[in-house]
């Protein structure tokens, strides 16, 4: 394969287990497939868990890590990589400069707003590359409901499907960054 897969997911440390043994299964996917993960480098959550597992997969890791994380201490032990950046933006645009692909494995509102930095950029033409929600136990459904209904009335240009797909089985996420 030997792309790079940008992962948009939770740093809390606060949420269900199941969340944890899906974001490992993405790490081992994607050091299955010789992938690069770039991610936000920090230690906590489904972070850590993506790129612990990535990394005894045999992954590259690349983490693009905020002034704060590193002032705070919360940086991943795990990079092989560490790119600065002064802030959340920077980061986002790091991120999706330095990968193929995202996936967005459940989140808060950091997840949120990484995955709408990338679409709409993608609406207006700065890039092609698509997102990859992976809708553990359908954590996405609500919001692919909200996004369907913003298409249907008219307020998002384009055709969402082009920039924007849903993976519900890491067999189907796997297809997909083929």
């Amino acid at each position: 394969m030997g792309k790079s897969v940008a992962v948009f997911c939770a740093a809390s440390e606060n949420i269900a287990p199941g969340y944890f043994e899906a974001a490992a299964e993405v790490g081992a996917m994607l050091g299955r497939l010789g992938a690069t993960l770039v991610y936000g480098g920090a230690r906590f959550g489904l972070m850590e868990a993506t790129a612990k597992a990535a990394k005894c997969a045999g992954a590259r890791i690349v983490g693009v890590v905020p002034d704060i994380l590193v002032e705070r201490g919360r940086v991943s032990g795990l990079l092989d990589e560490q790119v600065g950046c002064r802030n959340l933006s920077e980061r986002k645009d790091i991120m999706l400069e330095k990968s193929d692909i995202m996936v967005a494995l459940p989140g808060g509102v950091g997840t949120l707003d990484e995955i709408f930095h990338v679409l709409a950029a993608a609406t207006i033409g700065y890039h092609t590359k698509r997102v990859v929600l992976y809708n553990v136990n359908g954590f996405w459904n609500m919001l692919n409901a909200t996004l369907e209904e913003l298409s249907q009335a008219g307020f998002v240009r384009g055709e969402m499907e082009k920039y924007l797909v849903v993976a519900n089985s890491i067999a189907e996420l796997e297809d997909l960054l083929n």
